[in-house]
């Protein structure tokens, strides 16, 4: 059910979601939902915050006494953090910003159904065992107060394009919550590479990362794609980073300024988007 008191946004929602199948029930405010609510069963409510006659808050707390497995997610154009944590005390199981894009809502709900009924969060398997299919996920289950506050803030940033540094001992799990940052993230379904900077001479990382043209240098008998090529449109993982030379480090800084890459050998540069 999509619940808001502004016409066009009722219908833009309507129709991003029936695109993804979603079946949509619309109502123009609380009052009206809950009357909806009473003649069907909804998986998920997706509503504004300032509405007429009964506002969001009501209506998710009116919906969550009724249904308290009916997911809910807020919208709103007031960046109010009360208002934010008011809905999450109250049971939303997200709070959206306006205006987002139609990506951002879609993962939104894939997460929203993957994390029903449940403080377990997904993580994809990084060496799936004999039994597991090689893209199936394995879960983090914890009730640390700490821990779960942590994966909230990785959610949050998973909706950005700005790059993340991701800092912390040898053993932490950096990788893992680059992972988690990746499953969440509208680039979910697409490539996530890693590289470990310190593992790879210089010259070799050089071609690792960027690739080469055939002929590039001794041996280069056939055009090569580096990482950012193969991760292109996903996420690409630079593991100890500052193990890599200045001069790769003042290469790494055009591709993060100007997204795009050059190849060793290459004449032309090469636009990547990770």
């Amino acid at each position: 059910m999509v619940v808001d008191d502004e016409i066009e946004m009722r219908i833009a929602l309507e129709t991003t979601l029936k695109r993804e199948g979603h079946h949509v029930v619309l109502a123009e405010n609380g009052k009206q939902a809950m009357e909806k609510f009473g003649e069907d069963s909804f998986h998920l409510v997706l509503t504004d915050v300032k509405m007429p006659k009964m506002n969001g808050v009501e209506l998710l707390k009116a919906l969550k006494k009724k249904s308290p497995q009916t997911l809910a997610i807020m919208m709103t154009a007031y960046g109010d953090i009360d208002n934010a944590v008011e809905t999450i005390k109250a049971g939303a199981f997200d709070y959206l910003l306006k205006p987002f894009s139609a990506e951002i809502l879609v993962a939104t709900l894939n997460r929203a159904f993957l994390d029903k009924s449940s403080t377990t969060k997904e993580l994809p398997s990084t060496q799936p065992k004999s039994n597991e299919a090689p893209n199936q996920e394995r879960r983090i289950v914890t009730q640390n107060k700490e821990m779960l506050k942590q994966l909230e803030f990785v959610e949050n940033i998973s909706y950005s394009k700005s790059t993340v540094l991701i800092m912390g001992d040898t053993g932490t799990g950096k990788e893992m919550f680059a992972r988690y940052i990746h499953q969440m993230s509208p680039r979910a379904q697409k490539p996530f590479m890693a590289v470990n900077c310190a593992a790879l001479p210089e010259g070799l990382l050089e071609t690792e990362l960027f690739g080469h043209e055939k002929g590039a240098f001794t041996g280069a008998i056939e055009r090569k794609d580096g990482k950012f090529e193969l991760a292109n449109k996903g996420t690409l993982l630079l593991d100890e980073v500052t193990e890599m030379s200045l001069p790769l480090q003042a290469k790494l800084l055009r591709v993060l300024q100007e997204h795009e890459i050059d190849k060793v050998g290459g004449r032309t540069s090469i636009p990547v988007d990770v």
